[in-house]
């Protein structure tokens, strides 16, 4: 339901809000829950007694249950406030609709949920009298900590433990505002500019969702996605351009792989990947010189990765599992080992096999 201009007057001369301070937002409760928490803000379309669950989340996920505010009612044309906190406004009952919620500001260093926070931390550290440490990083020296924490990242979504994902991620995230933020020092762009390219090409390489264009599956997207990008002058004299060198070995292979295949280059089923594989581990069985080794033991793994893609797995990730998997069984034979007075480097083959058999068995 549309507020009305004399609506919100009243509630805001009962909150004494006349004149309208600076930077006021006006929301409405069933539209975009949006909003700069540092501003003060004035929520309006509440229709019946009851918080909307979205906005109770909303306000939750971004204020202290502690931090006060005033809900309006006007139904009677004589407006009323009712003083409450944030964590008591799923308690109220019995007030009167149309409703209006106040929210005075917060100082920025408590909203800690807000990019902006984040983001002006960033610039304070890098600041003058902010943290030595953060001052002398460069983008080269920083280069480290990117790719360290994306395995790290990777390593907690496959551990699956949401805290520990949120608290990587949000590492992961630091990275860029610091790269972002050193180029905003060299007079180059600031996040915001990162933000603005990210959201542009989001927008122009998915038309069947911001435009008129029908696609049928998420193969068809992909095209349409390559396609899009030669119309963005991103021309390839190879179709193995942009991949980085600097990849996992695993992952470049398998975008070797996905790219020549985008041309035609592939097997036409699995068949012939899954005999091919075959064909590599008998020529490396075959070879005794230690170079020739090296380059059939280079086939087969190629070999292994283009028969991941094919029954439609990473393989980056299968083998990061398969580690994982070991690490644990592995940890596993040596604990059972010490609870047997046994040091593992003291066991003899089939003991070691038996240890590993119930370290499987128990672990799976």
């Amino acid at each position: 339901m549309a507020t009305s201009i004399a609506g919100l007057g009243t509630a805001l001369a009962a909150l004494g809000l006349e004149p309208v301070p600076d930077g006021l937002q006006i929301v409405d409760a069933v539209a975009d829950l949006r909003f700069d928490a540092t501003r003060p803000v004035l929520i309006t379309g509440l229709t019946d007694d009851a918080i909307p669950t979205a906005l109770q989340g909303e306000l939750s996920r971004r204020y202290q249950e502690t931090h006060a505010v005033s809900v309006v009612t006007s139904a009677t044309g004589a407006a009323r406030v009712v003083p409450a906190t944030v964590g008591g406004l799923a308690r109220l009952r019995a007030l009167p609709a149309p409703l209006h919620l106040y929210l005075p500001p917060l100082p920025w260093d408590q909203d800690l949920g807000s990019f902006a926070t984040v983001e002006r931390i960033v610039a304070r550290l890098r600041g003058e009298g902010g943290c030595p440490w953060d001052r002398q990083q460069t983008h080269e020296s920083l280069k480290r900590y990117l790719l360290e924490e994306c395995f790290e990242a990777l390593e907690a979504l496959d551990q699956g433990a949401p805290g520990q994902v949120a608290e990587e991620l949000g590492d992961l995230l630091l990275q860029v505002l610091l790269h972002s933020q050193i180029y905003r020092e060299e007079g180059a762009f600031d996040v915001h500019g990162v933000l603005a390219t990210l959201a542009s090409k989001l927008i122009h390489r998915h038309p069947h969702v911001f435009g008129n264009v029908k696609v049928k599956d998420a193969d068809e997207v992909v095209a349409n996605w390559e396609v899009l990008k030669e119309a963005e002058g991103k021309v390839r004299d190879s179709a193995l351009d942009r991949i980085p060198a600097g990849m996992p070995a695993l992952a470049r292979a398998q975008e070797l792989q996905r790219r020549a295949a985008a041309v035609g280059f592939d097997w036409p089923e699995a068949e012939g990947v899954l005999q091919k594989l075959s064909e590599e581990v008998a020529e490396l069985k075959a070879v005794t010189d230690s170079g020739r080794r090296r380059q059939e033991l280079g086939d087969v793994i190629f070999s292994v990765v283009n028969a991941a893609r094919w029954l439609g797995l990473d393989a980056e990730e299968a083998l990061r599992m398969g580690n994982a998997r070991f690490e644990r069984r592995f940890r596993d034979m040596e604990r059972r080992a010490r609870e047997s007075g046994h040091a593992l480097s003291s066991l003899d083959l089939a003991a070691l096999d038996r240890l590993w058999s119930e370290a499987k068995a128990a672990l799976g």
